[in-house]
């Protein structure tokens, strides 16, 4: 079966790897049917992510098919279309007995901690299966990052007439608005990229848009999706007394924090990790509904064959990707 790995940054190589076996009980077998491409991908691409080693096989936002269960399994069948819960968490350490599943002490993310799903077809546990035959690979596929923001919103306790601000409108930027706008927020994005200013301008009329903003206090609430050190710093210096900020982007980089400052504002930081399982079926009865259309989004497609001249080029910022899509 082929495999498409990163073998060290900026480098993919096609490998062979032995073909799936029978599932197991709770493990369902699927064929990849469609790979979102998101900043932990081009984080590992780029060897910026702290969490990828090379080698390593990417792929964690999906829409796949089922193609056999295993016993035990009665949620899913054959042909079923599902998205995929990435985070394979152990069940029985602090985090998870309080349901904190995203933050489990022992978790392995698909294609960053283990091997993900740039190949033909895998097992995977059948828990972490979300089924939607009403829905296309492609919007299956962008679930997860949508989970994303799902969680962060939630993490924030959001509140209508919140005054929000976002700070990077790549694709977890754009999730984090698709929830702050279900919440009632009052939203202003901060953005430096011209192409996403304007998909912004276009999509959602409704959001102020702006290039920068004074160092001093605009928003109740700041979400920082740039994994930024520099950004994640100036957060405090944006945040009005009593604010909330939440990072929900990721850096290496040790990120300064104005004590005097956090302290004088009583502000209130929160990190935000993965997502949990009933953000997914939350998301799954969102886009059926027609209340969030991702159609927009999807500005790419390639087949896993062209990935390795393609993702050269998509990292690019004239590139203009706000959204990546490989198809199997």
């Amino acid at each position: 079966m082929k495999a498409l790995c990163l073998t060290k940054p900026e480098l993919f190589e096609f490998i062979e790897l032995p073909e799936t076996t029978a599932p197991a009980a709770r493990e369902a077998l699927v064929a990849i049917r469609a790979i979102g491409i998101c900043g932990t991908d081009i984080g590992g691409y780029l060897g910026k992510m702290p969490f990828i080693e090379c080698p390593r096989i990417l792929g964690h936002e999906l829409g796949v098919e089922v193609l056999a269960v295993g016993e035990g399994v009665t949620h899913l069948k054959p042909g079923d279309r599902c998205s995929v819960e990435p985070y394979l968490n152990c069940g029985s350490c602090h985090a998870c007995q309080q349901g904190k599943t995203n933050c489990c002490e022992y978790l392995q993310v698909l294609g960053v901690h283990v091997d993900g799903a740039m190949r033909e077809r895998m097992i995977l546990p059948a828990h972490k299966l979300h089924p939607a035959n009403e829905l296309s690979f492609e919007q299956l596929a962008l679930v997860e990052t949508l989970a994303i923001g799902c969680h962060a919103v939630n993490r924030a306790s959001l509140g209508s007439g919140d005054d929000v601000l976002i700070i990077g409108a790549g694709p977890i930027g754009l999730t984090v608005l698709e929830f702050a706008r279900l919440a009632g927020a009052s939203i202003t994005i901060l953005e430096l990229n011209e192409n996403r200013l304007a998909f912004v301008q276009q999509n959602y009329p409704d959001v102020s848009v702006v290039e920068s903003l004074p160092d001093e206090p605009c928003a109740q609430v700041i979400f920082d999706a740039t994994g930024h050190p520099g950004s994640m710093a100036r957060a405090f210096r944006l945040a009005r007394f009593t604010g909330r900020i939440i990072y929900v982007g990721i850096t290496k980089e040790p990120v300064l924090l104005d004590d005097p400052l956090f302290h004088r504002r009583e502000l209130t930081l929160l990190s935000s990790r993965n997502a949990v399982a009933s953000d997914f079926t939350r998301i799954l009865s969102l886009i059926a509904s027609g209340q969030i259309d991702t159609r927009p989004w999807i500005t790419h497609r390639c087949t896993m064959d062209e990935l390795p001249v393609r993702m050269p080029e998509w990292i690019k910022p004239q590139a203009g990707v706000v959204k990546a899509v490989i198809s199997l």
